[in-house]
């Protein structure tokens, strides 16, 4: 009775190799897992602009909040003057939003942190911990990550701007969120395009 085992010839092995190489490859350009992590932070961000907004709105309505540019710091409601969660000098090319921010209790809710409102004045209580930041919140590339703030202390409105990194969701992609929210800096041809939400009419602060 034969018991011979047979193994894998060379040439075997290093078809089966060439076969998992090639679908290695096809697997990384279908799935392009740098745009997946890019897609999961700007989520984050759509996320963390709409969780802010609420915040400071019911801040505004049910405390009868009024100061939208807080009590310490240099911080002052206005056009082209904004708060960053980037504890730098920061600015988006054609963008005026551009700040410069003390590091520590950058994300303190007390009027203090980078949004300088009090959210935790708010009747309820400060309906978030913390003042969020961005997934990036630093320069990647060419690009400024960061979340920024202004306002119009006279009318009592805000705005909040984020800058969308995939290709899905910046101005022109499937998803696009940057183009399509209403608000001024939504440029298709152009890499001005930022993610705008808040009360102001227009979202041009």
């Amino acid at each position: 009775m034969s018991n011979t085992k047979r193994g894998f010839t060379l040439i075997e092995l290093l078809v089966v190799i060439g076969i998992l190489a090639v679908l290695a490859t096809i697997t990384v350009l279908v799935l392009n897992p740098a745009q997946l992590f890019a897609q999961a932070r700007d989520s984050q961000r759509i996320s963390d602009m709409g969780t802010l907004k609420s915040a400071i709105s019911l801040y505004l309505t049910s405390s009868g909040g009024s100061d939208l540019d807080g009590t310490s710091g240099t911080f002052t409601c206005g056009t082209n003057y904004g708060a960053s969660s980037l504890p730098v000098t920061v600015g988006k090319p054609g963008v005026p939003f551009s700040a410069t921010i003390a590091h520590t209790g950058e994300f303190a809710i007390d009027g203090s942190g980078w949004v300088p409102v009090n959210l935790a004045s708010t009747t309820s209580g400060s309906p978030i911990p913390v003042l969020p930041r961005d997934p990036v919140n630093g320069t990647q590339g060419e690009e400024d990550y960061f979340y920024a703030y202004a306002c119009d202390n006279t009318l009592k409105t805000f705005e909040l701007n984020a800058n969308m990194e995939s290709q899905r969701y910046r101005a022109g992609g499937d998803d696009d969120v940057e183009s399509t929210d209403g608000g001024n800096r939504n440029s298709t041809t152009d890499d001005t395009a930022l993610y705008e939400v808040g009360t102001d009419a227009g979202l041009n602060l």
